[in-house]
């Protein structure tokens, strides 16, 4: 079981402290996207967020608590957002719904991502761990739905190949937050959702002609 990571507040009230990381989420991101986290003190994030250093530290103890606040917010997010996905039925709709659904969420979140897999390594090492536990389960809704389409026959895929497809599914919907500043010049997000279930379930090859 994975045991997640705690971010300490000398605040008691629970809604309060909701509100208050969730302004200092959303500017640490702003920030870590300007400056990196290294670079980027509490103080600044403080500023960012719109209150003083001795407010922040109500909420929180560490610069890296920040970073596995933003970590964490963007997975409850993918958990919320894909948890239809295992529901899906296991046709070629209902993985290209998912992959739809998925992909809209990276565009929706596509700072948060970039920040999380720029600067994760820095977080304490238990949180890493559930930070990356949470990746794993990500990669698992797709796995899962796969399998199931392959036992339908849906698709012609081996068992050995299905983790490395769901991965595939997963970078490539990643790829849109991390190359958008190219891609957005090539595809619309529409476009890019068509191109690449296309490729994932067409691949590259022309049909032989009988």
């Amino acid at each position: 079981m994975e045991l997640k990571h705690q971010v300490k507040s000398s605040v008691k009230d629970g809604d309060l402290i909701e509100k208050r990381r969730e302004q200092i989420i959303q500017g640490a991101v702003r920030l870590f996207k300007q400056k990196g986290f290294h670079r980027s003190t509490t103080r600044e994030i403080a500023k960012e967020a719109g209150f003083s250093i001795g407010t922040l530290y109500e909420y929180i103890r560490t610069k890296e608590d920040v970073l596995y606040l933003v970590c964490d917010t963007i997975y409850n997010e993918v958990q919320l957002r894909l948890s239809g996905i295992a529901d899906e039925e296991a046709t070629i709709g209902g993985l290209t719904r998912a992959i739809d659904v998925y992909y809209r969420l990276i565009d929706d979140l596509s700072d948060e991502f970039v920040v999380m897999y720029q600067e994760s390594k820095s977080l304490p090492k238990n949180a890493l761990e559930y930070v990356l536990e949470k990746e794993r389960g990500m990669t698992g809704l797709f796995e899962t739905l796969l399998r199931a389409c392959a036992d339908a026959g849906e698709l012609r895929i081996t068992k050995n190949s299905i983790g490395l497809a769901a991965h595939h599914i997963v970078i490539q919907g990643q790829m849109w937050a991390f190359r958008r500043w190219e891609l957005k010049r090539m595809y619309t997000l529409d476009g890019y959702i068509e191109f690449q279930t296309d490729q994932l379930l067409n691949g590259l090859v022309k049909p032989v002609s009988n």
